[in-house]
């Protein structure tokens, strides 16, 4: 039994749309967390957002590189606009990380101290939410239009 499920996870994985609803997923879930943070002051709250940002960190180039790789060998690297859309979304995806990432590292306490650094690090976490959500819905787009034609 465990060999059989095993080979057919094998035939049927495919890396990007694992990688992107990971990070997609879990960008929604580190905006609720600060979303509690914000009134209650609770570090712990505060303390799960990096957390989840850092795995987002990583889980946002494995998710640009197999995109890039899948639009390659089964899109042949069409110059559609739904393609370059999300390509531009995923860098954007990747700086707006890495901005909040490296602000809080630098600055542990950025949310208690408040001023300037905290609202270009609450900005960077609430501009993601928009970002994946764009994200998403291209690529249902792609994922729709690949069973329309597969059930014609």
């Amino acid at each position: 039994m465990p060999l059989k499920f095993i080979k057919e996870l094998k035939q049927s994985f495919l890396l990007h749309p694992v990688a992107a609803h990971f990070s997609n997923g879990v960008v929604p879930v580190a905006v609720l967390y600060l979303l509690l943070f914000l009134p209650t002051g609770d570090p712990f709250f505060e303390r799960t957002v990096i957390h989840l940002l850092v795995i987002v960190l990583l889980a946002v180039p494995v998710s640009f590189y197999s995109g890039i790789r899948e639009w390659k060998t089964k899109y042949k690297g069409a110059k559609a606009p739904v393609f370059q859309k999300k390509i531009r979304l995923s860098i954007l995806l990747f700086v707006l990380c890495v901005i909040a990432v490296a602000i809080r590292i630098a600055v542990p306490g950025v949310m208690q101290q408040g001023g300037p650094l905290s609202w270009i690090y609450n900005a960077a976490l609430f501009a993601m939410l928009p970002t994946v959500v764009l994200l998403g819905h291209h690529g249902g787009k792609l994922a729709a239009g690949q069973r329309t034609e597969r059930f014609r």
